[in-house]
């Protein structure tokens, strides 16, 4: 197996061995028979006992026996058993067996061939640890967002997450008449959200991996891929992946602190450099020495932040906790939807159309009107019209003109009508907007994780005009915009008591 048996901590996704750790294997071998013919010759019970017990150590099970993907037989939650199971150390004999006079020696002398073969494997590069790594550094708050993602989807995947996805979010209005009104439709587009989410996200762990010097955690996409069918959730896993996301979300905070920190450092730094020179072309002392001393103390309050945050740490240090994450998350995702389904790009609806953007500026625009209908000009209403898609713009000028009603309606009254599609569509609007225009970096991940604490969830893209029907979603927009022209026009003649306009006054929609 190439394992080491030094007493630095376990490698959870050991027995990753190739080809070009066959010599190594070798050596571990021999160094092993030599320490057990130099120091237990001379008791042939004790020697029979140990190599039984080397034979044990190094004999593969047929389920353990590498296929050249990366196995995960020790993971964190696993690490008690694996204990048990493949070390032998002074606490008691492997496996149950009844203790034995050799059995205190059998430890000592493969501690010591443990010993050896570290020493060994570090003169032939093969060892991994903390000597050989480099701190996370810059890529810290790169890495902090893998992390908030992941604590994202472990969230949103929470027995809370989808007791709120089934009794709030899909109780809203705007589900049933614009995506479906079938719940376990609406969970089956939840659950392929979740899978892309996860698949992006574990492909940055995997990029993480790839970059540790210790080749242990290289190629984990092969690994994952083997892994992808595990549906049986582990209680022990769960217990070790909400352990990780909150001592790496620790970490997160203090990394996002550090990001603005190093920000205003950057500030103080550029302002102190422009007044020593403005102080060596002959300038008055404009507060030098005060903003020298702030300068320092602000770059001992970075300092310490690096120390407590991602900036200071090995990235061989977290691998073994996103790795859990992702296990986690894809055992949750396999257990509580089952097998994905094959989806197809729709587009009728305006996500894969690249309409969901586009249509939710329109919906917030005539919200703003609605809610200040005097503040709007003509101009505003026809650069309104003008940005229109040709389907809606081609037939709003039939609609303006066939507009009536029966009877007179006050402002109020017209808000109120317009309220009634307003009151969830302009909801799917701005969240469509928010998550574009939310891909910023940690610190806004942070203060969306205050707010969550708060009692609000991240929005999810099911909550979006992203699956939203495209004719069912112009039908709207086109009855928006025909009551909001009324409503412009009944509150300009409430204000200043000017005859409403006629169709002929009406925007010019080219």
């Amino acid at each position: 197996m190439g394992g080491q048996l030094a007493k630095s901590s376990p490698n959870p996704y050991a027995r990753r061995g190739t080809d070009a750790e066959k010599p190594y294997q070798q050596t571990e071998r021999e160094v092993y028979a030599d320490l057990v013919a130099s120091q237990i010759s001379e008791e042939s019970r004790v020697l029979s006992e140990s190599q039984n017990l080397y034979r044990l150590f190094q004999n593969t099970s047929e389920d353990e026996f590498y296929d050249g993907i990366p196995q995960y037989k020790r993971s964190s939650y696993q690490r008690s058993r694996s204990l048990k199971a493949n070390k032998v150390s002074d606490a008691g004999p492997p496996l149950g067996r009844a203790p034995s006079k050799g059995a205190g020696r059998t430890a000592e002398i493969l501690s010591t061939l443990g010993r050896s073969v570290s020493s060994l494997a570090s003169i032939d590069g093969l060892a991994s640890g903390s000597s050989k790594s480099n701190e996370i550094s810059i890529i810290a708050f790169e890495v902090a967002n893998t992390i908030v993602k992941g604590g994202n989807l472990m969230q949103s995947l929470s027995k809370e997450g989808i007791q709120r996805l089934k009794q709030v979010v899909f109780a809203g209005e705007g589900f049933r008449l614009l995506i479906s009104p079938n719940q376990d439709e609406l969970l089956k587009i939840f659950a392929s959200d979740k899978r892309e989410e996860l698949k992006g996200f574990s492909s940055e762990v995997v990029r993480f991996g790839n970059q540790c010097k210790d080749p242990q955690w290289h190629s984990l996409d092969r690994f994952f891929e083997k892994r992808s069918g595990d549906r049986t959730p582990l209680k022990q896993l769960k217990e070790a992946a909400e352990i990780a996301i909150l001592q790496l979300m620790t970490y997160v905070q203090h990394t996002s602190e550090l990001y603005e920190k190093m920000q205003i450092l950057d500030r103080l730094e550029d302002t102190y450099k422009l007044k020593r020179l403005a102080q060596q072309l002959g300038a008055r002392d404009e507060g030098v020495k005060v903003l020298s001393i702030q300068l320092k103390l602000h770059k001992k309050v970075v300092e310490k932040l690096k120390k407590k945050s991602l900036w200071t740490r090995y990235m061989e240090e977290i691998m073994g906790k996103l790795v859990d994450i992702v296990l986690y998350l894809n055992q949750e995702i396999n257990y509580t939807f089952g097998n994905p389904e094959v989806t197809v790009e729709d587009n009728a609806i305006l996500g894969p159309a690249g309409l969901a953007l586009h249509y939710a500026n329109i919906i917030l625009k005539i919200d703003s009107i609605v809610v200040n209908p005097n503040s709007i000009n003509l101009n505003y209403r026809e650069t309104l019209y003008q940005n229109l898609p040709p389907s809606l713009k081609h037939s709003l000028r039939s609609k303006l003109q066939a507009f009536h009603v029966d009877k007179e309606l006050t402002v109020a009254e017209i808000k109120d009508k317009m309220e009634t599609t307003l009151c969830w569509l302009a909801i799917f609007a701005m969240n469509t907007a928010k998550i574009h225009h939310g891909f910023g970096w940690v610190g806004e991940s942070m203060n969306k994780g205050r707010e969550e604490k708060q009692g609000k969830m991240g929005i999810e893209r099911i909550e979006t005009l992203h699956y939203a029907d495209k004719l069912k979603t112009e039908a709207y927009i086109m009855e928006l915009l025909v009551w909001m022209n009324y409503l412009v026009s009944q509150s300009k003649l409430s204000s200043d008591g000017t005859k409403p306009d006629n169709p002929s006054d009406q925007p010019k929609v080219n």
